[in-house]
C-alpha cells in the first residue's frame, strides 16, 4: 500500500493509495513538517493498524448485541435462508467499510475484508466465504482494483477448507494475543509434541497476508495492502491481521460460553424438577394404589373415581417442564390431588378451603406450581397433628399482578416471621418451586414463607401477568 513502487505514476492515484495525504508528503523531506516520507508512511501504517483493531472490536461487539445474529451464529445447523441472513449481518457494515477506504480521507482501517473472509471461511464454510469474498470485493472492483476479487476468492477457498479440517472448538479458542499463543504452543510441544491447529491457523493468516503484500507489489493499484520496507513494521502488519481475526472470535466465543452456561442452568433446573417428580410419583403413587385397593371391595365407585383422578395427575406430570397453563387448569390438577388425599386421610382430618377470584382463572402460570406447596403443607404441617387441619388456597389480582397463597393451620416450620428464603424444615418441593420462579421470572416474581410454630404456615407467590385467557366464571 505504502511501498515506494506503488507511488509511481500520476499524483492522483498515488494520493488515493496513501489515503488522500497532501502531495507535499511525497517529497523526500516535507518542508512543512520536517519529516521524511518514510516517517510519514510509518506513522500512517501504525495508526491504521491500531484503528483496524478498534474497527474489528466495534463491529463484532455491535453484532453481538443482536439476538438474531447470535441465534444464527451459534446454530448447530443452518438452512440456506439462515446462512444468507447471517452473511447479511456481517457483510452489510463491512462492505460499507471497504467503500469508506475510497470515500473518507485517511481512513484505510475500515477495510477489513481480508480478515472477514477468513473468519467466515473457518466458521461457516467455503461456499458462504466465496459469496462473502465476491460481495466484499465489489467496492474495490468499482475503483479498478481488479486483483481484489481473485485474491479474496482464493482466501475464501483456503480458509473454508481449513475450517472443514479442524474442530470448531479449536477455531473458537483461537486467541488474538499472538505472542501468548506462540509461547503456550512452544511450552506444550517441548513437553509433548503434537499437531496444533491453532498455530496452523496463525501460519495460514500470516502466509495469506504475505501473499497479499507480494501481489500488491507486482500489481500496484490493483490490490489493497499495507506494505513497507521496514521488517519491524511488517511484523506488526502480520500480527495485526491475526489479531483482527482473533478479536471477533474471542468476543463471540465469550457469548457462546455464556449461552452454554445458561443452557446448563436450564438443564439443571429440569433435572431438579425431574427429581421432584420422581419424589412425588413413588411415594404418592403407592399410597394412592393402596387406598384404591382397600376401596375396591366395599366402595367400588369411589375407587373408580380415584383411579380417574390419579390418571389425570400422572398425565399432568408428563407435561413439558417449561409449559404454562391457565390457573384454572392448575387448580383442577390440585383438586384431583387433594381429592385423593382427602380419601386417604379422611374428610374429618383434611379439610380444603378455596378462595379464588374469578378474574385470576385465565392467568398463565407455570405447570405444577401449587401441588408441591400443598403436598408440603400436608406432609410437614398436617400429618404430625392428630386432629389434622385445613388447607386454604387463595388467588387474587393486586396491581396487575397475580397473588397466590397456600396456607395451612398445621404445626408450622422453623422460620423467621417473614422471609423469602425457604426454611430448613420445608421439603424439596418448596425449594424447587422457588428456584423455578427465579429462573422463569427473575426479579419479577416474589416468593415468601411465613410460619409460626404450632399455628401454621403461609406461602405467598406474586407473579407478573404476561397473558390472560378468557374463561368462564367458576365458583
Amino acid at each position: 500500500m505504502l511501498h515506494t513502487r506503488q507511488m509511481r505514476g500520476s499524483p492522483a492515484r498515488s494520493a488515493r493509495y496513501l489515503g488522500h495525504l497532501p502531495h507535499q508528503c511525497f517529497s523526500p523531506i516535507d518542508g512543512a513538517t520536517g519529516y521524511s516520507r518514510s516517517v510519514i508512511e510509518t506513522k500512517l501504517i501504525l495508526s491504521t493498524l491500531l484503528a483496524k483493531l478498534g474497527v474489528a472490536a466495534a463491529v463484532s461487539a455491535g453484532l453481538a448485541r443482536s439476538r438474531v445474529f447470535k441465534r444464527l451464529l451459534f446454530a448447530e445447523k443452518r438452512s440456506t435462508g439462515e446462512t444468507l441472513g447471517l452473511l447479511t449481518f456481517v457483510l452489510a457494515p463491512l462492505t460499507l467499510g471497504v467503500g469508506m477506504r475510497f470515500w473518507v480521507p485517511n481512513f484505510l482501517a475500515a477495510d477489513i475484508a481480508f480478515e472477514t473472509v477468513i473468519i467466515i471461511g473457518v466458521l461457516i464454510g467455503p461456499f458462504p466465504a466465496l459469496a462473502a469474498a465476491a460481495i466484499l470485493s465489489l467496492p474495490a472492483m468499482l475503483y479498478h482494483e481488479y486483483m481484489t476479487l481473485p485474491f479474496n476468492l482464493a482466501v475464501a477457498a483456503l480458509a473454508g477448507i481449513f475450517g472443514r479440517f479442524v474442530e470448531k472448538e479449536e477455531v473458537w479458542s483461537f486467541s488474538p494475543f499472538v505472542d501468548l499463543s506462540i509461547y503456550r504452543w512452544i511450552r506444550r510441544n517441548l513437553r509433548k509434541p503434537r499437531f496444533d491447529r491453532q498455530i496452523l491457523l496463525l501460519i495460514l493468516i500470516v502466509a495469506l497476508e504475505i501473499g497479499r503484500q507480494w501481489l500488491a507489489s507486482i500489481y500496484p493499484h490493483q490490490l489493497f495492502a499495507l506494505t513497507t520496507d521496514a521488517w519491524g513494521i511488517r511484523l506488526l502488519i502480520y500480527t495485526c491481521a491475526a489479531m483482527v481475526v482473533g478479536i471477533p472470535l474471542k468476543i463471540w466465543n465469550a457469548l457462546r460460553i455464556e449461552q452454554k452456561l445458561e443452557e446448563q442452568q436450564r438443564l439443571l433446573l429440569e433435572a431438579r424438577f425431574d427429581a421432584l417428580q420422581r419424589q412425588i410419583n413413588p411415594h404418592f403413587l403407592f399410597n394412592t394404589l393402596n387406598s384404591i385397593a382397600s376401596l375396591v371391595r366395599f366402595r367400588p365407585e369411589l375407587a373408580r373415581e380415584m383411579i380417574v383422578k390419579l390418571a389425570n395427575i400422572l398425565r399432568a406430570l408428563l407435561r413439558d417442564h417449561d409449559s404454562y397453563v391457565p390457573l384454572h387448569e392448575e387448580l383442577n390438577f390440585t383438586d384431583d390431588y387433594l381429592s385423593i388425599e382427602v380419601v386417604r386421610f379422611g374428610a374429618e382430618k383434611l379439610r380444603v378451603v378455596k378462595e379464588i377470584d374469578p378474574e385470576t382463572l385465565g392467568v398463565l402460570v407455570p405447570s405444577i406450581l401449587l401441588q408441591p406447596l400443598i403436598e408440603n403443607s400436608i406432609k410437614h404441617g398436617l400429618e404430625p397433628r392428630v386432629s389434622g387441619g385445613t388447607i386454604t388456597v387463595r388467588s387474587r389480582m393486586v396491581g396487575g399482578k397475580l397473588i397466590v397463597e397456600v396456607e395451612d393451620d398445621g404445626v408450622g416450620i422453623s422460620a423467621r416471621p417473614e422471609t423469602s428464603v425457604v426454611p430448613r424444615g420445608a421439603g424439596i418441593g418448596m425449594r424447587n418451586v422457588q428456584e423455578r420462579l427465579e429462573v422463569l421470572y427473575g426479579d419479577e416474581a416474589h416468593f415468601s414463607v411465613s410460619s409460626r410454630p404450632g399455628r401454621g404456615t403461609l406461602v405467598v407467590i406474586e407473579l407478573p401477568v404476561a397473558e390472560r385467557l378468557e374463561v368462564g366464571r367458576r365458583s
